[in-house]
């Protein structure tokens, strides 16, 4: 068949993998593809002189153009080769080309992203930073855990919420466990030398480690002024520090086997919650890290991802928000089933939302 051209502007950089695989799938059925949103603005066409308006269109058929856009190569050749001989050719991205020389194509438009956006003034400059700050993404429900046979993965926080319940599910596919907690193992995240002699052990029992889960953290909903100083350190040792712990110590055996780090923020992490101040930071931070850490240990083969679920029914949060409505929560076993998709898969330094509606 026909070669597929994908165009993309560089200054569009937080496009995502599935605008991408969107505008590959619909060239099997259009010779031309453009990438729109539509417009939630009203727009309005203006007089030549600039100073009054001449029409207002239906906003319900305006879109905006992004990109990528895609082609047959017959297609966009021969757009080209038409619009060249034309002197008063003029147009502002490629698939204007096409729809002017070529009106007879069909232009098909797959869905965009408002994040998508384009780096045009110096503020697109702070917006872009924001949003790769809070960019996150999507998997699939429907996973296969097949490949978890054979693999050890450690848990730390793994004897509840969460974490207990992606040791049951890892476990059931023919996986090696293990559940690292206070209560089991007598690990505390925060002391850097019981997770150094906790995985050591479980390295030399396993012939090694594929994955290292850290789900262990403290919500205290409680005014900051409440709190005395012992739960304020032991707070932020736990839910950072922990975390740092987990991830030093997990460096050697994951490099070894080129293996997953993964950790857990909250939906609160994109601004702080009254009541919560410590736990909504410290989550915040855990993001930051995973970025961090995902760029510098990228070339030794280890990926390192977080998870960021909606609100879940778990034994910390009924200990801090008492009973809710069961239709507005996770349960733990989606979101553990998320967590060891995330590990199965290929992407690293990426926070993964998981939603109530990804499950129903």
């Amino acid at each position: 068949g026909d070669t597929n051209l994908i165009f993309h502007d560089a200054v569009r950089p937080l496009v995502t993998s599935r605008i991408i695989n969107d505008t590959v799938e619909a060239l099997n059925k259009y010779d031309a593809v453009d990438t729109a949103i539509p417009s939630a603005d009203t727009i309005i066409q203006i007089e030549p002189d600039g100073k009054t308006i001449s029409a207002i269109p239906d906003r319900r058929y305006l879109y905006r153009g992004q990109t990528p856009q895609g082609f047959k190569l017959n297609i966009i050749k021969e757009a080209y080769a038409s619009a060249l001989k034309d002197s008063a050719f003029r147009a502002t991205d490629d698939c204007g080309v096409v729809a002017k020389y070529l009106p007879d194509v069909k232009i098909g438009v797959v869905r965009g992203e408002e994040k998508n956006i384009k780096l045009t003034y110096p503020e697109d400059v702070y917006l872009l930073d924001k949003l790769f700050q809070i960019n996150s993404i999507n998997i699939k429900s429907d996973f296969d855990f097949q490949s978890l046979a054979g693999k050890c993965i450690v848990v730390f926080g793994g004897n509840s919420g969460i974490g207990a319940s992606m040791i049951e599910i890892a476990k059931a596919h023919g996986a090696k466990c293990y559940a690292v907690s206070r209560s089991h193992f007598g690990v505390d995240v925060s002391d850097r030398n019981q997770v150094d002699k906790c995985l050591k052990s479980i390295a030399e029992k396993c012939g090694g480690i594929d994955y290292v889960v850290n789900s262990a953290a403290i919500l205290k909903k409680e005014p900051l002024m409440g709190m005395d100083d012992a739960i304020v350190h032991q707070i932020v040792d736990t839910n950072y520090f922990g975390v740092v712990n987990v991830a030093m110590s997990s460096y050697p055996y994951l490099k070894e086997s080129k293996g997953k780090l993964l950790f857990f923020t909250s939906s609160s992490y994109t601004r702080g919650r009254a009541f919560y101040s410590l736990y909504s930071s410290t989550k915040a931070a855990v993001v930051n890290f995973v970025q961090a850490i995902a760029e510098e240990w990228e070339g030794d083969g280890i990926s390192v991802n977080c998870i960021n679920p909606e609100r879940t029914s778990t034994p910390m949060r009924i200990s801090n928000f008492g009973v809710e409505e069961p239709s507005t929560l996770l349960s733990a076993e989606n979101v553990a089933k998320a967590a060891l998709g995330t590990l199965l898969s290929d992407i690293t330094g990426q926070v993964v939302d998981v939603k109530v509606k990804d499950f129903q």
